[in-house]
Formats: structure tokens, C-alpha cells, sequence
């Protein structure tokens, strides 16, 4: 048995999941909890420029959860199904089929991603896909309220912890001993996928931009 990690945006999801946030956002959102993402928004673009793409997820993501703050898990599950339903077109089916091919050999899968659990939850509802998700956390309250906060996102070498603990803490020392102990696969697209890309001793690479495919191709590294 093989443990199969699948990234989301720019690999599962082939559109731009900040873009179709934003748009769904635009038409749902009052004014307030628009100002607020607006907002956010802008200094996402201006710290991303300076300081790189995981800064601006992080700026972004925070700003939407300030705007769920006080929302319920059911009100956090429209949204999402809303943004799901807009971004069904840009979803890989070739690689919805591969993950389908893993489950039947008996495998594993599991979605390990930054993006937010809502989202990916209702784009695995849609895709009826019956997969576990590693992902970045929007917290609520002991009585179920959004407090406005996520979690640590998961990006980079922090991905290499989350399958790790999670391997830890789900499989059982015979599963662990029947998966060989380093069956691991990373089915992921982009340079902050490298540290679990160069953990696993299955390394796929998917949509690769130029830069990626020139780091495939000396790590020999194949390409989906």
C-alpha cells in the first residue's frame, strides 16, 4: 500500500483559487466583510511583491477569515459550495482518474494542501472523492463561530510535517510495515512543493512551469 499525497492549487485545481475566491466573495459578501477582503487584497499584492508568494497566501487568507468572523461552519459551507460550483471547469480530470486508479490498487490518497479546509472539503464532496485533507485551518469557537483566525498554513517544509505526524498518528505499525515505510508519493506543482517533492521517494511533478520542468528533468524527475 502507498501513500499517495495530492496538492490542490495548480495541480487538483488548475485555475487560480484566489481569483474565484475573490469573485464569489465580490457578489456574496456584504459591504463590510468586502471592505475587509478588498482591503486585504490590496496589501496581499503589495506584500506579495516584496516578500513572495507564501506572504501574500498568508495576508490573503487572513483577510477572508476577518470577513467569516462570527459565521457558523453550515454558513463557511455555502460559500464554499458557491465557489466550488464556479470553479468546477478547472478542475484535472486526468488526474481525478489517477487518484480513482491509487484507491483501486488500495492506496492511500490523501489532498495536502495551503488551501483553506472548507474549500477543498466541498471540491471533494463534488468530486466524490472519499480522501482525507491536510490543510490550512479557519478556527471557530467553542460554540462553533468563526473567530476570524486560520490555522498554520500548510506550504513547504510544513507539508513534510503534516504527513509525517499524520502517518504517526492514522496508520498502525503493520499499515506503516505494509506500505514499505517509504511508499510515499507527492503528486505537486510548484517550487514550495520541493521539500516534500524531495521527501518522498515518489515525486511527481504536475503543470510544471518552466522553472519546475528544469527541475524535474535534472532530479529525473517524472511529469504528469
Amino acid at each position: 500500500m502507498a501513500i499517495v499525497t495530492v496538492d490542490f492549487d495548480g495541480t487538483l485545481y488548475q485555475g487560480n483559487s484566489f481569483k474565484a475566491m475573490f469573485l464569489v466573495a465580490k457578489k456574496e459578501f456584504t459591504r463590510k466583510e468586502w471592505l475587509l477582503v478588498s482591503g486585504g487584497m490590496v496589501k496581499a499584492v503589495g506584500l506579495g511583491v516584496w516578500k513572495g508568494k507564501q506572504v501574500f497566501r498568508h495576508t490573503f487568507f487572513k483577510a477572508f477569515a476577518k470577513s467569516f468572523k462570527g459565521k457558523t461552519k453550515q454558513e463557511l459551507d455555502e460559500f464554499f459550495n458557491h465557489l466550488v460550483l464556479a470553479g468546477s471547469d478547472e478542475v484535472h480530470q486526468d488526474l481525478v482518474h489517477t487518484i480513482r486508479e491509487h484507491q483501486s490498487k488500495g492506496d492511500q490518497v490523501i489532498i495536502l494542501s495551503g488551501a483553506l479546509t472548507p474549500f477543498l472539503e466541498a471540491f471533494i464532496r463534488e468530486l466524490q472523492l472519499d480522501v482525507p485533507v491536510i490543510s490550512t485551518e479557519i478556527l471557530f469557537d467553542d460554540q462553533g463561530y468563526c473567530t476570524g483566525e486560520i490555522g498554520t498554513i500548510v506550504n513547504g517544509q510544513e507539508k513534510v510535517r503534516k504527513i509525517v505526524d499524520w502517518i504517526g498518528e492514522k496508520m498502525s505499525h503493520d499499515e506503516t510495515s505494509r506500505s514499505d515505510g517509504d511508499n510515499l508519493w507527492a503528486y505537486a506543482d510548484s517550487e514550495s512543493d520541493l521539500p516534500l517533492l524531495e521527501f518522498v521517494n515518489k515525486p511527481v511533478v504536475v503543470n510544471p512551469n518552466s522553472t519546475m520542468k528544469q527541475i524535474a528533468e535534472k532530479n529525473q524527475w517524472p511529469v504528469f
